[in-house]
């Protein structure tokens, strides 16, 4: 990945860790064990997720930049519905307390999303790139 990939990808991962860590704790202390260990998996599911996600859409921007668009929707909407699966499938677990792990799912993708958002609008990337070899041609009318 290009060194400007990853500055998003930790500028998403790092808050997200961090609101998935209060969650743990906040979890832990209202539901116990089972509500740490609930948020600590959502946490997981989101970063692993989002993650992927992006490396996806900085791979289908290489090399097919005239889909981008069209594959960043459809990306945020199947990771969206993915989750609601995970929501569902774990929705009467004994593994961990089922509604810290929603909840902290639902946080934790906001999070990512504000974060990943926030880290592209600051992140300086060129949107032509320039010919490094040639001299500039003229154009147009010259006095």
């Amino acid at each position: 990945m290009p060194s400007n990939d990853v500055r998003i990808l930790a500028q998403a991962a790092v808050p997200t860790a961090a609101v998935g860590a209060v969650a743990a704790v906040v979890s832990g202390v209202v539901a116990g064990g089972k509500g740490a260990v609930g948020a600590g998996v959502a946490t997981l599911v989101v970063i692993l997720f989002m993650g992927i996600g992006l490396y996806v859409l900085q791979r289908t921007a290489k090399s097919l930049p005239h889909l981008f668009q069209a594959m960043g929707l459809m990306l945020y909407t199947a990771q969206i519905l993915l989750l609601f699966v995970f929501v569902a499938v774990f929705k009467n677990t004994t593994l961990f307390h089922p509604k810290a792990f929603a909840l902290t799912l639902v946080v934790g993708t906001l999070t990512w999303i504000a974060a990943q958002t926030r880290a592209h609008m600051k992140s300086k990337i060129l949107y032509v790139e320039p010919d490094s070899g040639s001299k500039p041609e003229k154009t147009g009318h010259s006095s």
